[in-house]
């Protein structure tokens, strides 16, 4: 099935790489594991303004929901047209679930609420949430890598647009329910080495394209839609807004630039 998939890639892949499909995954996915850990220094070290942060979750949403939408659904329906709907509901929900049921105080951003986390498993349910859905990050990546080249870079964008807010946001939530700044690199390390373990689970188990996926693009579609849209729309004037939009137009653009 794999070999099948992946000579079906309707796109060019970016000029100039000629890596092996796996040097390639593996890379981009140390790449995003990264960008969690930088989050952490971040909020360790308070050596950025906040609203650098902000830029990436606007411009991040926009960039994730066209997607998500646009190239990761259409190429679900191709691969399992009966059962794609399904599993796309399924990755939607379980985020939803680790993030909003299991950690039903959650948002992406700085947390400043400590009274919410007096209680530390509270920060360690949101760092459950988060590393379902980082793992399912790096399901997508390698996925994407599967199907074609230029989808497998389209969501390593996507997914590493929202990765070092991701990583501020676990580190200050760590630090919100008293832990030291150790622990919160740690979590967002972890969080790192779940996009990792992601990408290497997919690698491994390439004959389940069919439901990773589906599975990934659910996930991609929450997040956008249900973790980062909400944070930029609590954003005060249209700045943040439109970078939503410069966000979906960038992804449109790389669309129709790759297109055949």
């Amino acid at each position: 099935m794999y070999a099948t998939i992946a000579n079906n890639g309707v796109r060019n892949s970016p000029a100039g790489l000629t890596m092996s499909p796996l040097a390639l995954t593996i890379i981009l996915g140390l790449s995003a594991a990264f960008a969690d850990g930088l989050g952490g220094i971040i909020i360790i070290h308070r050596q950025w303004e906040r609203r650098f942060l902000r830029y990436f979750v606007a411009l991040g949403s926009g960039f994730m929901l066209a997607t998500a939408l646009v190239e990761m659904l259409p190429e679900s329906l191709r691969i399992a047209p009966a059962r794609a709907p399904a599993y796309l509901l399924l990755g939607y929900f379980l985020v939803h679930f680790f993030e909003h049921t299991v950690a039903p105080h959650f948002h992406f951003g700085e947390e400043t609420h400590e009274a919410e986390f007096i209680h530390t498993h509270k920060s360690y349910s949101v760092l459950v949430g988060l590393v379902v859905h980082t793992f399912f990050d790096g399901i997508a990546i390698a996925s994407g890598f599967l199907i074609s080249n230029w989808l497998g870079w389209v969501i390593f964008l996507a997914v590493f647009l929202h990765k070092i807010p991701e990583g501020f946001t676990v580190g200050s939530v760590m630090l919100a329910s008293g832990r030291s700044r150790r622990a919160a690199f740690l979590s967002s390390a972890l969080l790192g080495g779940s996009t990792l373990l992601g990408v290497l689970a997919m690698r491994a188990f390439a004959p389940m394209i069919h439901v990773g996926l589906p599975l990934s693009a659910g996930v991609t579609l929450y997040v956008a839609a249900s973790d980062l849209i909400p944070e930029v729309n609590k954003e005060p004037g249209i700045r943040m807004a439109l970078l939503v939009f410069v966000g979906v137009a960038l992804m449109l653009a790389l669309d129709h630039w790759f297109r055949i």
